[in-house]
């Protein structure tokens, strides 16, 4: 396993020299996100990842939420096709909810599972659902409930091939490591790349399956606020669709959440600004690197 001295610090220097792709031509060029997730309780989580995808450079946006939320989604983001998957009594996403997210996800370039979803169970089947729709090139954010899904499941990915992230936080990856994380973030980050066969990104640290590792050290308290993740998994599927390979967007959205976080601080203070309001700084963010 990797030293912590082996850890590369993510800086803007380091970024300027793994540039992002610039794609030309039409939004098709910068990509489909589709955005799984949500409950009849938190669609929020949906739209925050959704918005971030957009302002990260994707180019089309697709969502799919719990049916009773379809419709104010679709105007509280009126950029993206947003489709009402059913919902259990509970008011959880359905695991089964057939042909239309079959054909989204077969014909998206980056599918974000997880924000929002609530019930394990019906969060597997969805996982399942996904790997089997996708095709072997197509990017997968694994987030919040799909990251406890995966963690009953760990071999589900290995030797698969597909470029995937996961970005679990620390109740996430006691989950996916079946115990309490250490305080070597650096470590545990290597261990469930190895472990998942994925990037992993877990709180700015960074580590692929075959041993390399970044570390993001400026994010603050404040972005320990709802929804903060939501922000990050969506920021993430952004920069995959337009072409950034699953290692270096998982860098360039920990220093874009992290440094859009601080541009916050003047106005808020370090803690009490809110997720959605990360949302309007990564842009500005990114092209300021």
């Amino acid at each position: 396993m990797p030293n912590r001295s082996d850890t590369r610090v993510i800086t803007p220097g380091l970024l300027r020299d793994w540039a992002l792709p610039v794609p030309t031509g039409g939004k098709e060029a910068r990509g489909t996100v589709l955005v799984v997730g949500g409950s009849r309780f938190t669609p929020g989580a949906v739209l925050l990842a959704g918005v971030a995808a957009l302002r990260a450079g994707a180019g089309v946006l697709q969502l799919a939420a719990a049916e009773s939320t379809a419709a104010a989604l679709s105007i509280q983001v009126p950029e993206a096709l947003v489709v009402g998957l059913p919902e259990t009594a509970d008011g959880a996403v359905a695991g089964r909810p057939g042909e239309l997210l079959d054909e989204l996800v077969t014909q998206a370039d980056v599918v974000a599972l997880g924000p929002g979803l609530k019930d394990i169970d019906e969060t597997g089947r969805l996982l399942r659902l996904v790997l089997d729709a996708a095709g072997p090139e197509t990017s997968l954010v694994l987030d919040a409930y799909a990251l406890g899904a995966l963690s009953h499941a760990p071999d589900l990915l290995v030797g698969s091939g597909r470029p995937v992230v996961l970005t679990p936080n620390l109740t996430e990856a006691r989950h996916l490591l079946d115990r309490k994380p250490g305080d070597d973030l650096d470590a545990e980050a290597t261990e469930l790349a190895r472990r998942y066969d994925a990037v992993v990104s877990l709180y700015g640290h960074i580590a692929t399956p075959d041993g390399r590792s970044w570390r993001e050290e400026s994010g603050d308290a404040g972005l320990g606020t709802s929804g903060s993740g939501d922000v990050r998994a969506g920021l993430l599927a952004g920069l995959l669709s337009r072409g950034a390979e699953p290692a270096q967007a998982a860098c360039w959205a920990a220093f874009a959440h992290a440094v859009s976080g601080q541009r916050l601080v003047p106005r808020f203070g370090r803690i009490g600004f809110l997720a959605r309001e990360l949302l309007d700084e990564i842009p500005h963010t990114l092209a300021t690197v």
